[in-house]
């Protein structure tokens, strides 16, 4: 399904969401575009685009935000910009993206000079639910290394209140020439921690302890089709050629404290030599002691459409297709503070679906109708629909979206 090179992937840092006064978007995509090196004239091309689309918020949407972030790759960095709003919707996209298309008394060639000025634009509206757009600039000439949509993107927003999100995503690649046999792979536990004395849960939650004969919360289940594997692989090897690792975070509480053992997960699963998903959370399990901790999931994407998966704490992944979704399993625990013998699960990942991933600052009321007329689209729209149709502002949100390459 993955030729080895076709993955795409790209990094982004977000910026700032604009809520409530997307006007101010104007002179932060300005500024930003000036921060990265972008130069005058394309730095004025993104200014123009922020400013046709901050103007469609106020004019048309209901509940509208928008999202400026940095995207890069190992050469070159660019601005993306992403657009939620909760309605009303356009009854037909292709004749909204028309020049002199009126709609409020306005010329309404807004959406098509967006197009026209954006190396990659996409969009998705419904009528009475809203849209969702996504528009990427990168430096010109385009540098032949951005052709394409990256199979893998997330999306972060803070507390309502906070500046920086305790939440976090990452994904590299990683390419085995000569995969290890079973018998060469570590088994894998959790590590050891000697001499330390572990915190109670409820000193590390602020929740009360669990008293008389109450049970901890079980973890969750896999939910996994008939014929799908979904027993815990001991040994888990990662396969010969081009995989994805992925990887969604969410730090322990929200603020500051929580970014820093949130970045301290990024950084270590992007430096850490790990194959498999359960190695990858031992390093960030050893990196993460001295901050709050966090929980994490992470998946490898095999070229033949495997899906290695290891979870500890509340990160709900599943794999999703237009007509069902597949929770896969994780661990109670802690990373950084309490974690138990890991386990990797082996699934397969649908050609036509994606794997989802987000913290608890979405709700699971969610399901694959809500996402069946999206899965066409890339990554970075999907999980910006998981966002406006689950996530909460009451807690550090994110999600993280993957696709295999067809």
């Amino acid at each position: 399904m993955m030729a080895a090179g076709a993955s795409l992937l790209v990094d982004s840092e977000d910026v700032a969401w604009f809520r409530g006064r997307p006007e101010g978007a104007r002179g932060a995509a300005a500024a930003l575009g000036r921060r990265i090196g972008l130069r005058e004239q394309r730095t004025a091309e993104l200014v123009l685009a922020v400013a046709e689309l901050a103007a469609n918020i106020t004019k048309h949407a209901m509940d509208g935000s928008l999202l400026l972030r940095v995207v890069r790759n190992e050469t070159v960095a660019g601005v993306e910009v992403i657009v939620v709003d909760s309605g009303p919707g356009m009854p037909d996209v292709p004749a909204a993206l028309r020049d002199g298309m009126s709609t409020a008394g306005t010329l309404g060639i807004g959406l098509g000079a967006v197009g026209r000025l954006a190396d990659t634009f996409d969009i998705h509206s419904q009528p009475g639910l809203g849209t969702l757009q996504v528009a990427r600039f990168w430096p010109r000439p385009l540098p032949p290394s951005v052709t394409g949509e990256p199979l893998v993107a997330g999306i972060t927003r803070p507390i309502a209140g906070e500046q920086v999100c305790g939440d976090a995503w990452a994904a590299r690649t990683d390419t085995v020439a000569h995969p290890a046999r079973p018998s060469e792979e570590r088994q894998t536990a959790a590590p050891a921690d000697e001499g330390r004395l572990k915190p109670s849960w409820s000193t590390l939650t602020g929740t009360r302890p669990v008293s008389g004969n109450a049970k901890m919360p079980s973890p969750r289940f896999s939910l996994a089709r008939p014929g799908r594997s979904t027993m815990p692989v001991r040994a888990a090897v990662a396969g010969p050629g081009h995989g994805i690792m992925v990887m969604s975070c969410d730090g322990l509480g929200h603020g500051p404290m929580a970014s820093i053992a949130a970045q301290a997960a990024v950084h270590t699963f992007r430096t850490g030599d790990a194959r498999t998903p359960e190695q990858a959370v031992e390093q960030m399990h050893r990196a993460l002691r001295g901050t709050r901790g966090a929980a994490v999931a992470v998946a490898r994407i095999e070229p033949d459409g495997r899906l290695l998966f290891c979870g500890v704490g509340n990160i709900t992944a599943a794999l999703v297709t237009s007509t069902a979704r597949s929770i896969l399993l994780s661990h109670p625990g802690i990373v950084g503070h309490q974690m138990h013998q890991l386990r990797t699960y082996e699934h397969h990942l649908p050609a036509h679906g994606v794997l989802a991933m987000h913290s608890d600052g979405l709700s699971e009321r969610w399901g694959p109708a809500d996402l069946a007329g999206l899965l066409h689209h890339p990554p970075a729209l999907i999980a910006a629909a998981l966002l406006r149709h689950a996530g909460t502002r009451r807690d550090d949100a994110s999600a993280v979206v993957a696709k295999v390459a067809r």
